[in-house]
């Protein structure tokens, strides 16, 4: 039996392959699918078997930090939340982990994990990483190597060498994304499919990267050395590790490495690539329909139809994805959603900033919603948690009104308390020092009037903060 594997969770990336419900504000890792919990959650559900893994380190970035923290308290799941400064690729992150790991122990073994990949057959997945920690207690590095079930040009691919031991091979070659016939070929050669998920003793990792990427292992070591705790997160030191190398893990240590090994996983994998992927991964009707909201379909079959709020109807048609956010919508034929990438570049060489924000974003204390905006006025719709608390703040170009429709708010507004019940409202001058909090123990939903000349959200001026973002 190996040592208890520590879990990292790569929680930053902002991928756009499945716009317009996964953006900057809110990506792919923290929404639910497939109903219920997101894959992040379903990533750190797994990874929470006593039996195998250790408690989990989540790494992400600034931005994400309390919608991490909420999901996991949501969940019911303890970890260690580490805040990248800026993005460096995957061996950075690598890195942190390997350091943080063996701060812990010296003899650890790490698993690192993406949150926003689906695994079927949990059992078996479990089985399968624990299996590659035997292995990597003998001083390798070990891939999870899924094998494929058709010619995917999506995926790098892993040519398996010779067997050694405990389900293991050698990795031969790991080879880049092929083209459809190359693919076909390496289905019949028996080559694996490369999830990026592995397993490996930490002292390994260190002293591989120490040989092949320095300019990666130094300034990481140190930034992980001067990490500073703030509130629930701990925070790696922006100087040193901006001066780290950007580059996958892929590129810096495995594909050079002589300490790399391959175990298979047939636990059922997705890397929920595009909207394509969501389909097979959905519950569909008796003409293979996958509906999520409020949509229709007639005389239609295979369909993928996705909506947040507004009627979608389709009439006639198959294999196509119809997705409908509140602000944007998208329709392709299924085969074609892994363009959906270039759209998006498209969307956003021409400003539109639905490309990578959506209309509610997540913050600390809540949630807001943009209803409507125009030349002079924005109307939002606030929601804020129990005990959440907004930011001591004054604006040099904007009035609110606050109209409270649920809930009671505690109203500072200049040197006056003020609480404000269901269908009473607030006016708060332009330039009056203001917060508002919800004392209460059901959520506060309010309608806020913005009127002035400016009103981007770059005319707060904070004060005070509790989640310290002054």
């Amino acid at each position: 039996m190996p040592s208890k594997i520590i879990p990292i969770v790569m929680c930053g990336g902002a991928g756009t392959r499945l716009w317009p419900v996964s953006r900057d504000t809110m990506p792919k890792q923290f929404i639910s699918l497939f109903g219920g919990a997101s894959t992040f959650q379903r990533a750190i559900k797994l990874l929470s078997d006593a039996e195998v893994f250790a408690p989990a380190i989540v790494i992400t970035n600034v931005e994400y930090r309390f919608t991490v923290q909420e999901q996991l308290q949501a969940c019911g799941v303890s970890a260690q939340i580490v805040l990248e400064p800026v993005r460096r690729d995957s061996a950075a992150a690598v890195a942190a982990a390997t350091e943080l790991a063996l701060a812990r122990d010296p003899a650890a073994l790490v698993g690192v994990f993406a949150a926003d990949h689906v695994v079927q057959n949990g059992t078996l997945f479990v089985e399968t990483c624990r299996q590659a920690g035997l292995v990597a207690q003998q001083g390798r590095i070990v891939t999870i190597g899924i094998p494929p079930t058709a010619p995917a040009t999506g995926y790098g691919y892993i040519r398996p060498g010779e067997e050694i031991g405990d389900g293991a091979r050698q990795i031969a070659a790991f080879v880049e994304k092929p083209d459809a016939a190359r693919a076909a070929q390496y289905l019949l050669d028996g080559y694996f499919w490369n999830s990026g998920n592995f397993i490996f003793d930490a002292a390994t990792m260190r002293t591989e990267l120490g040989t092949f990427e320095p300019d990666v292992l130094t300034p990481v070591s140190e930034a992980v050395a001067k990490a500073e705790p703030d509130l629930d997160f701990l925070r790696l030191e922006a100087t040193a590790f901006s001066r780290a190398k950007t580059i996958s893990i892929d590129y810096a240590v495995m594909e050079r490495t002589q300490k790399a090994a391959v175990v298979a996983g047939n636990f059922g994998w997705s890397d929920v690539g595009g909207w394509s992927a969501v389909w097979d991964l959905s519950e569909k009707d008796a003409d293979g329909n996958a509906i999520e909201g409020r949509g229709y379909v007639l005389n239609g079959a295979n369909n993928l139809v996705r909506s947040e709020d507004a009627l979608v109807a389709v009439i006639g048609l198959d294999d196509i994805a119809v997705i409908s956010t509140r602000d944007a919508v998208l329709v392709t034929p299924r085969e074609q959603s892994d363009k959906v990438k270039q759209m998006v570049a498209l969307i956003t060489a021409h400003g539109e900033s639905e490309a990578g924000a959506h209309r509610e974003i997540q913050r600390p204390w809540g949630k807001y919603l943009s209803v409507d905006m125009g030349a002079r006025y924005q109307v939002k719709r606030i929601t804020v948690k129990p005990g959440g608390v907004l930011s001591l703040q004054k604006h040099y170009h904007r009035a609110e009104h606050w109209v409270v429709v649920r809930g009671t708010a505690e109203v500072t507004r200049n040197d006056e308390t003020i609480i404000v019940h269901e269908t009473e409202s607030i006016y708060l001058p332009i330039g009056c020092v203001h917060r508002m909090a919800n004392p209460g123990k059901i959520p506060l939903e309010l309608i806020e009037v913005q009127v002035g000349s400016y009103l981007g959200e770059d005319d707060i001026v904070r004060l005070q903060d509790i989640y310290k973002r002054v």
